[in-house]
Parts: structure tokens; C-alpha cells; sequence
């Protein structure tokens, strides 16, 4: 059986045995899931790619007392990766403590997205990304905070490319890998223009590994950021920073089976707006999007330049199955036909797109 048959024997699999199973309140939870998703994607710079199986993913959390976990193992076509697997302790009605593979808490969260295809930062390793760690969190009133101890990324071993979030990569030319880390994360919530608005900032300091001689140089990030929602209307702005402070001028990235390379120091400039229409019709909810972020690399360096990604879509919802329909358009930006991320390589300083849709049934 090939990997697009085993995807969808895993789907129906799933479909069949992944529906959610509660406890009774007050008792012992436990709940099993996952979801199935199709992509089809149409590129103006390469051949495109048939309507197919894209994921299969399976979950399953649950809790007793102060005690909980959570678990999500994921299936592609060609790899299959974890994540996220931790656990935590509830420490009182407002803060509790968690150890695993976990997301690590900087910027704008969950995303600082809303489409498919994410920003950036996703790609630069600092949006969404899962590493192995402790994290604590607490809410007070309209204060939020973040404190976490990474000890490296999910695997351990820059060598690995089958993830699915971007880490630092081994490769031949740059070989290095994340070592230990700590972040930091602070948001307030308040009032402002007649909706709520999230106001926060975010820091991290850690160090990454050159495998050949066994050094360690530093690596840290900082990064302002806002979430205004009023109504149907939301607005994202972020400024993040982050920088290796490693000889070279860039480092390497991989996920999804590949490495890239990227600027070792850049900044990562995001604004989102999004808003949702009012019911009408066949479909649950429909949200529309502009999200426009760009990697500004800030070493002058023949060997680096500018990136740019805007992602315009709207995401469809109804029951079960939630839709994107995606048009993505970068230029020098990785997964839209560049080859890195900040980084200057003949023929990258031109525009291309893709339009990408993605379906998906969540259980």
C-alpha cells in the first residue's frame, strides 16, 4: 500500500474509532479524537498538486483532580511526527504547571495567524513551536503570565527533519541544534475603541550547539505585541526580534522534511486583520483575512535579504468540518518557491503564489 492509501486507511480508522468519549462531571475525564484533512494546491511557480489526503492526526486528553495531559500524534504523507505530549498539575483555580513537549509561549498566541499557512514566524521557529520543557502559567485578572525552562527542541538531535514545528537543523554547512532555553511572557487585557484589547510582550534567552567543535553561542528573542477584537473585527500587530549569535551570517531550519536556511538576526514585522460574517446560509461561521508578515534580516551582509509573505483567505465552518481557502503570495520566502527565509539567492527577489485549500473533519 502506498503512503496516500495508508493515510486514508488511517483516516477511516479514525472516523470509525476517534469519537470523542466524555466522563461524567466530577469524575475522571478522558477523551479520544482527531481529525482528517485534504489539501489541493495550485502553484504559478512549479506543477500543482492534486486534490488529497494532507494529514491525519489522532488526540486524547483528559484529567482526575488537579491532575491532566494532553496528547496529539500527527500522520503526513512521507513522515509522521508528534506534536505535543505533556502533562501538568493544577496548582489552584488560576495557574497551573506543565512538563512535555509543549508550546513554547512567545508572541501572539495561540498564532499570530489566522490562516492555514501561518506567518512568518511560524517558519522562523518562533510561532508555534513545540520543544520539551516545563512551563508555568497563571491568570490574574486581566493579567496573563508565561515562565518556561526548555531543555531542547522536541527530539533532541538538530538531525532530525520529519517534525512539525521548525527547529534549528544539523546540515553539512551549519551544524547545530537548540539547546536550553528560557522564556518569558507577560499580557494585559483591557478595554480600548469600544472592544478588548491584548496588550503584551514576550522574551527568550537560550543557546544552540555546533555539533563539530562542540560550542555554544547564544540565542534570544524579544517581541511587543497586540490582539484587538471588537465584534466581528479582529486586528493582530507584532514586532518580534530574534538572533543566533553564531559566526555565520545564517543557521539552518527544517520541518516537514527539509532543511532551509534563514537569517541568523532579523526582525519579524506581523499585522492581521480578520473578520467574521454574520450567519447566513449552509455554513456555521465564515472568517475572512489579510495576514502580512516579513523577515527583515539586520546584519549587513551581501548573503541576506528581505522576505515577505501575505496569506488572504477566509476559513469555513460547519458542524465537524472546517475549510480554508487560502491565496499565498511571498517573495524570497520558503514554501512559496524560495529557498530560505532572509536569505539572498539568485532569481529569489520576485513575487510567487499559490492558492491552497484545505479541508478538514475534526473529531
Amino acid at each position: 500500500m502506498n503512503r496516500v492509501g495508508r493515510i486514508c486507511t488511517l483516516g477511516g480508522l479514525l472516523l470509525l474509532a476517534c469519537a470523542p468519549v466524555h466522563a461524567n462531571t466530577g469524575e475522571p475525564e478522558f477523551n479520544l479524537g482527531g481529525a482528517v484533512r485534504f489539501s489541493y494546491g495550485w502553484l504559478d511557480y512549479g506543477p500543482s498538486t492534486d486534490f488529497e489526503p494532507e494529514l491525519v492526526r489522532i488526540d486524547a486528553d483528559g484529567r482526575t483532580g488537579p491532575a491532566f495531559f494532553s496528547l496529539q500524534y500527527r500522520w503526513y504523507d512521507g513522515f509522521d511526527a508528534l506534536h505535543h505530549a505533556y502533562v501538568g498539575w493544577e496548582l489552584d483555580d488560576s495557574s497551573d504547571i506543565r512538563a512535555g513537549v509543549q508550546q513554547a509561549p512567545f508572541g501572539l498566541l495561540p498564532y499570530a495567524s489566522h490562516s492555514f499557512w501561518f506567518g512568518s514566524g511560524y517558519y522562523l521557529g518562533i510561532e508555534d513551536d513545540y520543544d520539551l520543557g516545563v512551563v508555568w502559567q497563571r491568570e490574574q485578572g486581566p493579567h496573563q503570565f508565561h515562565a518556561g525552562v526548555f531543555f531542547g527542541d522536541e527530539y533532541g538531535s538538530g538531525a532530525r527533519y520529519d517534525r512539525y514545528s521548525f527547529d534549528v537543523a544539523q546540515t553539512d554547512d551549519l551544524p547545530y541544534r537548540e539547546r536550553e532555553r528560557v522564556n518569558l511572557r507577560y499580557e494585559h487585557t483591557g478595554a480600548w475603541g469600544g472592544g478588548e484589547l491584548k496588550l503584551g510582550g514576550s522574551l527568550f534567552h537560550g543557546r544552540v550547539e555546533q555539533r563539530v567543535e562542540n560550542r555554544k553561542y547564544d540565542h534570544d528573542g524579544a517581541a511587543l505585541h497586540a490582539h484587538w477584537e471588537r465584534g466581528p473585527t479582529t486586528v493582530q500587530l507584532q514586532w518580534a526580534r530574534y538572533r543566533y549569535r553564531t559566526p555565520e551570517s545564517r543557521i539552518a531550519m527544517s520541518a516537514f522534511m527539509f532543511p532551509f536556511e534563514i537569517a541568523a538576526e532579523a526582525d519579524v514585522p506581523t499585522f492581521n486583520v480578520a473578520y467574521e460574517l454574520p450567519r447566513a446560509g449552509w455554513f456555521d461561521a465564515i472568517t475572512c483575512y489579510n495576514n502580512l508578515s516579513t523577515t527583515q534580516p539586520v546584519r549587513s551582509d551581501p548573503g541576506l535579504r528581505e522576505s515577505w509573505q501575505n496569506v488572504t483567505g477566509c476559513s469555513f465552518a460547519k458542524d465537524k468540518m472546517f475549510t480554508y481557502v487560502d491565496w499565498i503570495a511571498g517573495k524570497n520566502m520558503w514554501f512559496v518557491g524560495g529557498d530560505g527565509i532572509g536569505i539572498e539567492e539568485p532569481g529569489s527577489n520576485r513575487w510567487r503564489s499559490r492558492l491552497n485549500i484545505n479541508i478538514g473533519f475534526y473529531f
